[in-house]
C-alpha cells in the first residue's frame, strides 16, 4: 500500500495581514520548505480562514497556472482585471482562473470564512500563450449521489460543468455517514484527500479534521467513520503526459 499521512502539524503554517487570514498548506511554494512537494499537476494547496473579521489579500498577479478557489464555509468576495468588478462567492461555490498570459486579481474572505486555493498545473509551455479566462460556479451547480451510507458531490468530473485544462483531474466532495466506507483508487492516479470535518479511522491510524492525505498503487482504501465526516478529495493522474512546472524547477 502507499497511503501518506500528513497532520495539521506537518503542514505549513502560513498568514497574511498579521494574522488576519491564517492557513495551513499541505502542499506549499518551494520556499515554504514544506515534508510534502509538488506531485502530479498540482502545485500548490492551501487551506486559508478568517478567525475573526473580514480581510483582504491585495491585487497580484498570476500567469499560467489554473487557480482554483473552493468556498467552504462563509463568503468571499473576488476581483481580476478580467472581469474587473467585485464578485460574490457563498459556501460550496467554484471560481477557477486560468491565468494564461496573465491576470490580477484581489480576494476578501469574509467574517469566520474558510477556503481552499488550489493551483494545477495545465502544461505552462502551452497556457503561457493563452488569454487569461475566468469562470464561477455555484454549488447548486454540481450533482449530488447518494449512495453506500455517504452522498457524493461531484465539482469536477462526470456531469459536472467545471472546465479545466489541467489534464486528468477529478474533483468529489464526500459526506461519509457513521460506519464502515471503500473507495475505489484508479491504479493511474494519486487520490489526494482532506478531512473538512469529523475524523476517518484507517487501521490503526485516527485521521482528525484537518489532516491530508494520499492514496495510490493500490485498487481500494477502506476505512470506517465513528461520526459523520466530510471529506474533500481530488484525484489527479500519477504521471502527466507534459512535464509540469516542478520537475522543471
Amino acid at each position: 500500500m502507499a497511503i501518506n499521512i500528513f497532520k495539521k502539524e506537518d503542514q505549513v503554517d502560513g498568514n497574511f495581514n498579521s494574522g488576519e487570514i491564517l492557513e495551513k498548506k499541505p502542499i506549499g511554494f518551494p520556499q515554504d520548505n514544506g515534508i510534502l512537494k509538488p506531485y502530479s499537476n498540482i502545485f500548490y494547496w492551501a487551506h486559508a480562514w478568517t478567525p475573526k473579521n473580514k480581510s483582504t489579500i491585495g491585487l497580484h498577479p498570476h500567469q499560467g497556472f489554473e487557480i482554483c478557489s473552493f468556498v467552504l464555509k462563509g463568503n468571499i468576495n473576488h476581483f481580476d482585471t478580467k472581469q474587473n468588478r467585485w464578485i460574490p462567492l457563498s459556501e460550496g461555490d467554484v471560481q477557477i482562473i486560468r491565468s494564461g498570459n496573465g491576470i490580477s486579481h484581489a480576494e476578501e474572505i469574509d467574517k469566520e470564512s474558510e477556503i481552499f486555493q488550489i493551483w494545477f498545473d495545465p502544461d505552462l509551455s502551452n497556457s503561457l500563450k493563452k488569454e487569461a479566462t475566468y469562470d464561477d460556479y455555484s454549488s447548486k451547480e454540481f450533482k449530488v449521489f447518494n449512495s453506500d451510507n455517504k452522498l457524493k458531490k461531484v465539482i469536477k468530473g462526470n456531469g459536472s460543468p467545471m472546465k479545466m485544462d489541467s489534464e486528468g483531474v477529478f474533483i468529489n466532495e464526500y459526506f461519509f455517514r457513521k460506519g464502515k466506507h471503500l473507495l475505489e483508487i484508479n491504479e493511474d492516479f494519486i487520490h489526494s484527500y482532506f478531512i473538512l470535518n469529523g475524523e476517518l479511522e484507517y487501521e490503526k491510524n485516527i485521521l482528525q479534521k484537518g489532516t491530508f492525505f494520499t492514496v495510490k498503487k493500490q485498487n481500494n482504501f477502506e476505512f470506517k467513520s465513528s461520526i459523520d465526516t466530510k471529506v474533500f478529495e481530488i484525484i489527479s493522474p500519477l504521471s502527466p503526459k507534459y512535464k509540469t512546472y516542478s520537475m522543471l524547477s
